[in-house]
């Protein structure tokens, strides 16, 4: 299954340091999501982290800094794809730069899983919320039952977003997910890497294969 760590949406002291050494712990996909940064904060975040770890780092914002960092991918949102001509421009600019960039999404409901023809192709989607919230803002709003079904019927990898933690894999796993986002269950720790080494030895207990 995929493991990605989803940024803290606040600024954290020594935020890179940290993001850094979950790099160093093995993680391989890490989404930056700022919204309220500008492309000079966001550049300057990235440029502080190691430039061999670029290639594990999604972009949420800011897309056009694909072109100047060997970057992972880029995450679409609502207002992105709502802006389709910009959006494919810019893609398909930062495509002649690096064939290789990821595309990635979010939905919020099971039948944006079951929609043909998709707009772009994406690598994967984010579904979200899966389970329920860790700071009890909210709840989930699927079954297990809808969820399974939905993602055996979808063309799409879908990762579960949502209320994730160590105990959530299990079951994410028997759902049929494609892998976890975490959020919360990291960015509550002083240290974001000693959690994360322990979401790796549950999949290890679990022996659930990590990408």
């Amino acid at each position: 299954m995929k493991v990605i760590v989803i940024s803290n949406s606040k600024n954290i002291e020594n935020e890179t340091e940290m993001v850094t050494r979950l790099f160093e712990s093995g993680l391989e996909t890490f989404h930056l999501r700022k919204h309220k940064y500008s492309t000079y904060t966001m550049k300057q975040f990235i440029k502080s982290i190691p430039e061999h770890f670029h290639n594990r780092i999604v972009i949420h914002s800011h897309h056009n800094l694909a072109r100047k960092f060997k970057l992972k991918g880029i995450h679409l949102t609502k207002s992105h794809k709502k802006n389709a001509l910009k959006t494919w421009i810019t893609i398909k600019i930062i495509r002649f730069v690096n064939p290789e960039i990821e595309i990635t999404t979010s939905f919020n409901n099971i039948g944006q899983l079951l929609e043909k023809n998709s707009q772009y192709s994406y690598n994967y989607v984010f579904l979200s919320p899966v389970f329920d919230s860790l700071s009890s803002k909210f709840q989930s709003g699927f079954t297990e039952h809808s969820l399974a079904s939905a993602i055996r019927k979808s063309d799409f990898k879908v990762i579960a977003r949502g209320g994730v933690d160590a105990s959530s894999i299990e079951k994410a796993e028997k759902i049929g997910f494609h892998g976890l986002a975490f959020y919360t269950s990291v960015w509550k720790r002083k240290e974001p890497n000693v959690e994360f080494n322990q979401i790796v030895e549950k999949f290890k207990e679990l022996n659930i294969p990590i990408e």
